[in-house]
């Protein structure tokens, strides 16, 4: 809940926001975030309900994909995995836009950081893992080195927003080079890799979106809650791709069983 310390922050925020507007200057940023509307409980409401729309998109999804696809499907367990990951991830976005705390920030980047990652995992999996598995062990275990070092230096060293930035991005656009040259290489004969080239593109024209930085449209509306709206829809397609896909994977693996 609110406490009093917290409310009169809130209340002598928006009065130097009124000051601010009279006197003819821009909208003030507080401690490098804009100003927004409290409803009810939730600090950032567009935010926050975007970010537990993609949730709930995430879970439906979820589970048409364990009633759409038999766990005998090669990439069935990497892809609930993620699924799971994922939900994780936006919980805890709807937490932190809910209530900006220090510890609901952390968790915030840190499990929007294990998805990015995840997804990588997922590429590697479905791309070179099926058929080198020893590899993909080694992989996992980069991947997951990395993360640990990554959450370690934010919490014990020093919380870098800019670093944590550039990590992300950097990792978001080898994703999007990875993806898009495997659906590319197996466009013919794979035609639901459309849904993947999509996504991964169409995040990475809404990650532009963070670079606006405008301040909130009717003190609600803001650049990021604009991306989490845009992510919506995009799960849904990424989700419809996987099932897609771990459906081809397992008739051709049942044809090359009756081959054999």
């Amino acid at each position: 809940g609110w406490t009093c310390r917290d409310d009169c922050k809130y209340e002598c925020m928006w009065l130097t926001v009124r000051l601010y507007v009279q006197g003819g200057h821009k909208v003030p940023q507080f401690h490098g975030k804009w100003p927004f509307s409290r409803f009810l409980f939730f600090q950032e409401p567009a935010s926050a309900f975007a970010s537990f729309l993609n949730g709930l998109a995430s879970f439906v999804m979820l589970l048409r994909y364990k009633a759409t696809v038999p766990p005998a499907s090669p990439m069935y367990p990497t892809c609930v995995a993620f699924a799971w990951v994922s939900l994780n991830a936006w919980f805890w976005s709807t937490v932190f836009h809910t209530r900006d705390t220090a510890v609901t920030e952390k968790l915030d980047y840190f499990c929007a950081s294990a998805v990015v990652l995840h997804s990588v995992y997922l590429c590697c999996v479905r791309t070179l893992g099926l058929q080198r598995p020893a590899l993909i062990s080694i992989f996992r275990a980069f991947l997951l080195l990395f993360l640990a070092c990554h959450i370690s230096y934010l919490t014990l060293v020093r919380f870098d927003y800019g670093y944590n930035m550039v990590a992300n991005a950097a990792i978001g656009l080898l994703n999007l080079a990875w993806w898009l040259r495997w659906c590319l290489r197996n466009r013919p004969r794979l035609p639901h890799v459309w849904k993947c080239a999509a996504v991964v593109l169409l995040l990475q024209g809404l990650a532009l979106l963070e670079l606006l930085d405008f301040p909130p449209l009717f003190w609600v509306l803001d650049a990021h809650a604009l991306w989490h709206i845009g992510t919506i829809p995009l799960n849904v397609l990424f989700y419809s791709f996987l099932m897609d896909d771990s459906l081809y994977l397992l008739k051709a693996n049942s044809d090359l069983f009756k081959a054999d």
